[in-house]
């Protein structure tokens, strides 16, 4: 499985979602984040109780896991829809789940994702 973390113009989130949704994605998680991106060395610092940074752009964290088949598929879909060829775009991480656990039924793995 991969956790796919997505930092986003608020604008773009619902063509965003709506991409995920059409390939069964429908568990997902939205935060409203401040981005700031230090000078030549390009740092990304995500904040979500920041409220007195002039310096900060408000974006958009979207997190999913998703099955490693369709992580490729998912990232084409995040980065189609949310690019605008400007600056701030926003970018995307991925990274490997051990496991995944469902606390209502105890289901584990892919099972517990969906």
């Amino acid at each position: 499985m991969k956790k796919i973390e997505a930092v986003i113009k608020p604008s773009n989130l619902n063509e965003v979602k709506d991409g995920l949704n059409k390939i069964g994605i429908q568990g997902m998680t939205f935060t409203e984040v401040k981005l700031h991106e230090a000078g030549g060395w390009n740092a990304l610092r995500l904040f979500t109780t920041m409220q007195h940074c002039l310096d900060f752009i408000p974006t958009v964290k979207i997190e999913i896991i998703v099955p490693d088949n369709i992580a490729a598929k998912a990232i084409e879909i995040i980065t189609k829809n949310a690019k605008t060829n400007t600056a701030g775009d926003g970018k995307v991480f991925v990274s490997h789940i051990e496991e995944a656990i469902r606390i209502r039924t105890g289901e584990k793995g892919e099972g517990a994702i969906q």
